[in-house]
This record gives C-alpha cells, sequence and structure tokens, in this order.
C-alpha cells in the first residue's frame, strides 16, 4: 500500500543495511538520505510521497536498523557516496532521484555531481559549501575526545540536538525513537566517525561539477534552522543554475513541523517533466 512503510533489508558489502521503504515498488524510485540522526527524520513525509513514487530511505552502515560500524576513513562524503551507490545497485536502482538531509546532502550533492544517475535532487536543510562541521560535531575531530564518549554522554547531547532541530514539542515517545539507536556503543563509535569525517572541502570542491551538471534541484528548508542556516541555501540557488528553494516553517528537520509542506514541496518537483539530457 502507498501509504504505509515498512522495512527491506539489503547487503552492501558484507553488511546489512536497513531501507524504510513506502509507495509502489514499481514506482519511480526516490532515495532519500539522512545525516547525523537517520531514517526516521523522512517518516513524516513518507506516505504522501509514497503516493508518487517508490520510497527508499536508507540507514547508512552503523546507522538506524542497518548492520555495521562506520570507521572514521569509510564516513567520509565520497565513501559514503560510494555506499550509496552500492545500495542503489542492490536494490536494483540504476537512475533515480535523489533527497538529503543534512550529511546526507552532502552525500547527495556528490552522487549527483559525479555518478551520471541522479534525475532530480531535493536537498533539505543540508550541508552545503562551507556551512559544516558546526562546532558540536567538529569537537569529534579529537580522537580522545570520540574514545572517551560514553552512550550515556551521546544520548544526552542527541536528545539536546533533537529537541533543538524541531520548533514544535517532541512527545517522550517520539524523542525515544530518535534516540533509539544510541543506545549501542558501535552505533555511538558510528556517529563519533561521521562527526569526525565532517569537512566542508568535501561539498566546496563539488560546486564546479554541481555548476555544469545543473541538474534539477529543490531545496526544501526549515526556515528558522540554527545549525544549517537559511543563507546557504539562498547562496546555493544564487550559485547553482538549475536549483530553486521552497521555504517552510520550521527548523532542522522540517519533516517534524512542516511535514505537509514539505511533502508537496519535494512532489512538486520530483513531478516535473525531465529535460532533456544531451546526446538525447
Amino acid at each position: 500500500m502507498a501509504g504505509r512503510t515498512a522495512r527491506q533489508q539489503i547487503e552492501v558489502d558484507g553488511t546489512p543495511l536497513s531501507v524504510l521503504t513506502a509507495g509502489d515498488p514499481q514506482g519511480r524510485p526516490l532515495l532519500l538520505l539522512h545525516g547525523t540522526f537517520w531514517s526516521r527524520v523522512w517518516q513524516p513525509v513518507l506516505p504522501a510521497l509514497g503516493e508518487a513514487a517508490r520510497c527508499l530511505a536508507l540507514d547508512l552502515p552503523g546507522f538506524g536498523a542497518s548492520g555495521g560500524e562506520l570507521e572514521v576513513e569509510h564516513a567520509t562524503v565520497p565513501a559514503l557516496a560510494g555506499t550509496v551507490l552500492a545500495a542503489a545497485d542492490a536494490l536494483g536502482l540504476e537512475e533515480f532521484d535523489l533527497a538529503g538531509h543534512d550529511i546526507g546532502g552532502g552525500i547527495a550533492q556528490h552522487v549527483a555531481a559525479t555518478s551520471g544517475r541522479v534525475r532530480r535532487l531535493v536537498l533539505m536543510n543540508s550541508v552545503m559549501f562551507d556551512s559544516w562541521p558546526v562546532p558540536a560535531v567538529e569537537r569529534f575531530r579529537d580522537p580522545q575526545v570520540r574514545a572517551a564518549t560514553t552512550v550515556e554522554e551521546l544520548l544526552a547531547a542527541r536528545a539536546a540536538s533533537t529537541r533543538g532541530s524541531v520548533s514544535r514539542e517532541l512527545g517522550e515517545e517520539e524523542l525515544a525513537e530518535y534516540l533509539a539507536p544510541w543506545r549501542d556503543p558501535a552505533r555511538v563509535r558510528s556517529w563519533t566517525a561521521l562527526a569526525a569525517a565532517a569537512d566542508p572541502r568535501y561539498t566546496m570542491d563539488l560546486v564546479p561539477a554541481l555548476q555544469e551538471a545543473a541538474l534539477p534541484t529543490r531545496l526544501v528548508w526549515g526556515r528558522d534552522d540554527d545549525f544549517q542556516k537559511i543563507g546557504f541555501a539562498r547562496r546555493y540557488v544564487e550559485q547553482i543554475p538549475g536549483s530553486d528553494l521552497v521555504e517552510v516553517d520550521g527548523k532542522h528537520i522540517p519533516t517534524e513541523d512542516s511535514p505537509a509542506a514539505v511533502a508537496a514541496a519535494m512532489l512538486e518537483h520530483l513531478t516535473g517533466a525531465d529535460p532533456a539530457r544531451p546526446g538525447a
């Protein structure tokens, strides 16, 4: 059923990866990527998106419901872009639409700029240019900080970050669901590895390729985001051809604050006619 979500498991390089799905399995595929959170950020909009697409919200290794554990060298944007493309292969996707949130948006920009497999791109409160890492993430570049971080400490930090990412007050059950993956030490290490690998050069270096590709891109942004300021989204639209911006009410996770507006903005973009490809 289009309105329901379910979990599917695939295997990439021997690691089981979880995919939160919605929509018609024969529909046009939309791959959705997370950043410092997990696929839970997309859950509020998947039923609506599933009315028009085959939605596939991937959990990266060591995140969400996926297995494995990220090491720093495998947690960079280019390395995770390779993981995403391998996951797309495992899902049988040759070409697909792509959406990314937070660092997942940085990964999405890399896949879009380098693979030739992305039809349309959506960036939601995404890292871009030199907007990242924010100080709370940057501190994990220090290996001593990573080694000393306990489950309890990361849970407390993620609870504060999650509350600060949403304008409305999350219920206790909602917050517990967001935090559930980080009750495991291996997942704490995966999160700190992703944080340690955060580096703005990965998105700065992509700018010429994104400008040349001019891929149809919609930025959907919670205008009150304290982590990824909307000024960066406006800068992206000014500098990258083929892109536009829809501002919605909310903070860093606008799917929680304005799910209907986010879904509508995404669907309007994703259901548009594709431009002709060069040489077609």
